[in-house]
């Protein structure tokens, strides 16, 4: 584990954060009296249940339950939900993951959070935003992460302007929902 940190360290792909970890030295651990036992239940960063964890942690926060209730999950297209893909651009072979925010009791919350369930996004209301695994973890304010080109991003952009306060709290979530990164 050790060398591989600095061998990142060294090349300049520091992944600080309590949400990162090599997967290859998590998937056993030794316990006092020698015995192995399996890793932690903590999933890989851009998997279904990673997803999941993501869409309860926004169901945790005030900011985008509360702030996003108004025009922005009313605009939906009338299909009662909006979408949100994510995915990684350095993970080439892991899938997108998709996020379905709906009004529900007044509050934007998350129903669904795993792989990919509706392929036609309409980006007249919906979202598709990709990054690189570094990126997404050191990510900063939305709009200096897409004008520096470090977030992509596919979706009605005047209401994303409009709702810069919530997306940099959502950027915040991805890299706090504790994730490992799967070998690659």
């Amino acid at each position: 584990m050790f060398k591989k940190m600095m061998m990142a360290t060294v090349l300049g792909l520091g992944l600080a954060g309590s949400t990162m970890a090599i997967a290859a030295d998590t998937s056993t651990s030794t316990t006092e009296n020698g015995a192995t036992t399996a890793a932690s239940t903590t999933p890989a960063f851009m998997s279904p249940a990673w997803a999941k964890e993501l869409c309860t942690a926004w169901n945790n926060n005030p900011t985008l339950t509360e702030k996003l209730a108004g025009s922005w999950i009313k605009n939906n297209g009338g299909k009662g939900y909006k979408l949100m893909e994510v995915s990684d651009s350095s993970m080439k072979t892991t899938p997108p993951i998709q996020l379905e925010i709906a009004a529900k009791d007044g509050k934007a919350e998350c129903t669904y959070g795993g792989a990919i369930k509706v392929a036609d996004l309409n980006y007249s209301y919906d979202y598709k935003m990709w990054a690189t695994t570094h990126d997404w973890h050191h990510m900063g304010s939305p709009a200096m992460a897409m004008m520096f080109g470090r977030l992509n991003f596919k979706g009605p952009k005047m209401e994303a302007m409009e709702n810069m306060g919530p997306f940099s709290e959502f950027l915040k979530l991805i890299k706090e929902v504790p994730a490992t990164v799967p070998a690659s």
